[in-house]
């Protein structure tokens, strides 16, 4: 018989909480249901493997789950998972066997779980695992991954690490903050991966912004909610999340309207450093509030959000790919097929050659344009963009007459669609006098300084050009955000060009080579790994 030994302790790792777990005769087949996504060895685990001949053993037939308990126990308390080994060994089939090895350890206690290979193993007395139980997880155990909402650290302040913006321009600070317990309509997330925007470094430049100081910026991300405050239904501790910058109450009229996405509670704001709930910080060093960016504040291992800027999706979703999606790339990608909507066969211009510009023309190619024309600064860029559908190039540097003027007589008249997606307010202009009359649309999706005006001819408008602006490509978060995530997993939208997105990848410790990548042009998403 198999059988797994597991403490009545769980102990976690980091600097928070650690909860006691027990599992009452909770078993489960290692072949044919999803399996917790623990890595296949941890750095505290004393693996030793040794050959046996599969056939000497019994097979393995998952038993019911009698009892599932969260709460305390005593501490000499130990309990197993059994598994029935009454399968006669005629019906057998080679699949079910354990082929060449399973692993053994000496004390096995389990980690809580994150869903990406975040959780652990150590060692515990007489355990046999099988490789099938470490290797190639999808998915996290259900009573592990959602664990129950009374785990000790629900309620508690958690001590954790967060870098820290202190001032204006200058490297973030790795300090240790806590975070507060979520309040009424409010998550406390555990962050497992983020990336960095360019919004984030233009609001840790504060060129042009109002300046709010310290802060914890981040705003792109994918974790698990570790607890809910009062009044959320719609969440329970577990579920994977993407944190968004501007919210969906459901209940104001933007959140019913079929057309806005601009929720009245929810929308961004960024000169807002505290909860909404109550005005005060969750995070704090000593006593001293630290405040929130833009509701979300995704360089700190936990996080309180609002539940309307939280987006459950499929727990099958990679989030180490799919975090991306909480911002700039549905930003781009929905500001072209949900705002600019090009037809098949149309031509459109990009201004901007960054993530959110090529999400943009990549989302020009699956709406079917011909011609796709990428306006940037920088040349290095124009290769790439051809992988995201970029037939022309535009370099405003080599040119003596307005860029618009350019496009206008490379299209004979102007481009059907054009989307901005620098925050250059020169740019803006561009795009907007670049499309044809009588049909043009241009969509301004940067974020301009705040002092900034446009100024164009109204006789652009007469002629029946037409300007829109929008926010998050027009997608509700949480509406319409685990939908994009299922059609990537569907294949409806190919993963590989979301991965292609992702040029760098930095622990946690040294995320200001992600600024520096930023700064310096290299790359376009640079993933921070958080390895709580």
């Amino acid at each position: 018989m198999y059988s797994i030994s597991v403490s009545s302790e769980l102990t976690t790792t980091g600097s928070f909480c650690k909860p006691p777990i027990s599992l009452h005769r909770f078993s489960f087949p290692f072949l044919r249901y999803p399996f917790a996504n623990i890595p296949k060895r941890s750095p505290a685990t004393a693996i030793h493997a040794r050959k046996r001949d599969p056939r000497s053993q019994p097979v393995l037939k998952p038993s019911i789950v009698e009892d599932v308990s969260m709460g305390d126990e005593e501490d000499d308390e130990e309990e197993q998972l059994l598994f029935d080994d009454s399968k006669d060994d005629a019906s057998i089939e080679e699949d079910d066997y354990v082929k060449d090895e399973y692993v053994e350890a000496e004390k096995t206690e389990l980690y809580v779980g994150d869903g990406a290979g975040g959780g652990g193993i150590e060692s515990s007395p007489s355990t046999i695992l099988s490789p099938h139980s470490l290797h190639g997880a999808e998915r996290i155990t259900e009573a592990i991954n959602k664990p129950s909402s009374t785990m000790s650290t629900a309620g508690q302040v958690i001590r954790c690490k967060a870098a820290v913006a202190w001032e204006a321009g200058k490297p973030l600070v790795i300090e240790e903050v806590e975070v507060a317990p979520p309040q009424r309509n409010e998550v406390r997330v555990k962050i497992l991966y983020t990336s960095l925007c360019h919004t984030d470094v233009y609001f840790w430049e504060a060129k042009g912004q109002n300046p709010l100081f310290p802060r914890i910026l981040g705003h792109e991300a994918g974790g698990i909610v570790e607890s809910v405050g009062e009044g959320v239904t719609d969440l329970q501790p577990g579920d994977h999340v993407l944190p968004i910058f501007t919210g969906e109450c459901k209940e104001c009229p933007h959140c019913k309207s079929e057309e806005s996405n601009m929720c009245d509670l929810l929308r961004i704001n960024t000169d807002r450093g505290s909860m909404i709930n109550d005005g005060k910080s969750r995070f704090s060093i000593d006593g001293q509030p630290i405040h929130h960016f833009l509701g979300t504040s995704t360089f700190s291992e936990y996080t309180v959000v609002h539940v309307g800027q939280v987006a459950k999706i499929n727990p099958a979703a990679p989030l180490d790919k799919v975090c991306v999606l909480s911002c700039g790339i549905s930003t781009g990608f929905g500001a072209t097929v949900n705002v600019a909507k090009p037809k098949k066969g149309h031509s459109v211009a990009i201004f901007g050659l960054g993530a959110v510009g090529l999400a943009a023309a990549e989302g020009a190619r699956f709406s079917g344009a011909s011609r796709i024309i990428g306006v940037d600064l920088n040349a290095s860029r124009f290769e790439e963009a051809k992988k995201f559908g970029v037939t022309e190039f535009v370099n405003p540097k080599d040119h003596d007459k307005p860029v618009q003027q350019v496009i206008a007589e490379m299209t004979n008249g102007g481009v059907d669609r054009s989307v901005e997606c620098t925050g250059s307010i020169q740019a803006m202009i561009s795009a907007f006098e670049c499309v044809h009359d009588g049909w043009g649309v241009a969509v301004l999706v940067g974020v301009p300084s705040r002092d900034d005006s446009f100024k164009t001819s109204p006789v652009n408008f007469l002629n029946e050009r037409t300007l829109k602006g929008t926010f998050f490509g027009n997608y509700k978060p949480r509406t319409d955000i685990p939908k994009v995530v299922e059609q990537y997993m569907n294949k409806g939208l190919e993963l590989e060009k979301l991965e292609m997105f992702i040029t760098h990848s930095v622990p946690f410790s040294e995320i200001n080579k992600a600024f520096e990548y930023m700064l310096s042009g290299q790359g376009l998403r640079c993933i921070i790994r958080m390895e709580h």
